[in-house]
């Protein structure tokens, strides 16, 4: 039989650790909306209404994965100016995990804006000399760490993109956490954008899917595209249901989340084994960076899952240099019943762990 260390977990970091993600737990809190008769009879209407009114946008539509919604997106931009390229950062989500779905299914274009270790800038705009479509911007840049521009610089390169002819569309899957570093309304931050998407299942803890807002007649033509894809498929009530239960219990919290991660990152940093970036963290979402390589974490996680019930990560970056490795950690509801220094502690543990197991030693401080 496999040794299976993710059956083990008791507590984690990670947001979506099996130990939080049980199906009866999502059936408890669907059932809790129901008893309390705080249901809507029409959940995913209700949901659509909702997020459009949140987001200062004329219309709403539920697709069943992100990746559907953001092509649609990309692909009516696209006929509408009768360009097939769309611009966004090097690490942008829709090329980095979808296995280029925008040009196998839509026959559309990418261009990479900037340098994939750092946000994109108005500069790497200016130089794309390609006419495109649409920019996407994702809100925050998961691969950099929860990285944000900064507002006005954001604005600066919406308005040269759209004096382009090109449409800016939000990659919003983290937008809640995004909106704790602006403190801006949701609708300010959505405002600056043609289309819109959102996650249903990242930080509300839906069950899956997400929305895609505009207007309404970009709206109206999405709805096409999902009918041609088979997203209108089955009935979406419990994905709805449980987003809403999410906007509802999780959405106030991202205040507390983002402090708590920068508590958390605070405690890392202070104990100098390993560090944390951006430092402070921009959102409740940010990167460890550890001194030793992938394996030799791996292996000690593992050991660390068996021996406490505490998973700290559940994918590890690897790094140019192969004594180095980082891992994500998105503050949740979970993340807070870690105390800061106990993060600290447990990293600094892990490290000791994997370089005592590691032939190569530790790295030296950067």
């Amino acid at each position: 039989m496999t040794h299976n260390p993710a059956a083990q977990v008791r507590r984690s970091l990670f947001l979506h650790a099996p130990v939080y993600r049980k199906p009866a737990d999502a059936l408890r809190r669907m059932l809790e909306l129901v008893d309390d008769g705080t249901a809507p009879d029409d959940p995913q209407a209700a949901l659509e209404a909702r997020l459009a009114t949140l987001l200062g946008k004329e219309a709403a539509l539920l697709f069943p994965t992100g990746t559907m919604a953001q092509q649609v997106a990309l692909r009516l931009h696209a006929e509408a100016r009768g360009r097939l390229t769309f611009a966004a950062h090097p690490q942008t989500h829709l090329d980095s995990w979808e296995m280029q779905g925008y040009a196998a299914v839509h026959g559309l274009r990418l261009q990479r804006a900037g340098d994939r270790h750092e946000l994109m800038t108005l500069a790497d705009l200016a130089a794309v000399a390609e006419p495109t479509a649409a920019v996407v911007w994702e809100l925050p840049q998961r691969d950099l760490g929860g990285l944000l521009p900064e507002w006005d610089d954001l604005r600066a390169q919406i308005d040269l993109v759209r004096s382009r002819g090109a449409a800016a569309h939000l990659d919003g899957a983290r937008l809640w956490e995004a909106q704790t570093y602006y403190r801006r309304p949701h609708h300010e931050i959505a405002g600056l954008f043609d289309s819109v998407y959102v996650s249903l299942y990242k930080s509300l803890h839906g069950l899956a899917g997400g929305v895609l807002l505009g207007d309404a007649d970009f709206i109206a033509a999405a709805g096409v595209w999902l009918t041609r894809l088979g997203g209108r498929a089955g009935d979406k009530w419990p994905q709805a249901l449980t987003a809403l239960a999410g906007l509802d219990r999780l959405l106030p919290q991202m205040d507390a989340f983002r402090d708590h991660a920068v508590a958390i990152a605070a405690a890392v940093n202070a104990d100098g084994v390993a560090y944390v970036h951006p430092d402070p963290p921009q959102t409740p979402l940010f990167h460890v960076h550890l001194p030793a390589g992938r394996q030799a974490v791996e292996r000690a996680g593992a050991e660390m899952v068996a021996e406490h019930g505490v998973q700290l990560f559940a994918r590890l970056r690897t790094s140019p240099d192969p004594r180095r490795s980082s891992f994500e950690v998105t503050v949740g509801e979970n993340t807070m019943e870690f105390a800061p220094d106990e993060v600290a502690a447990l990293i600094r543990e892990l490290v000791e762990r994997a370089t005592v197991s590691s032939p190569a030693g530790p790295a030296r401080p950067a």
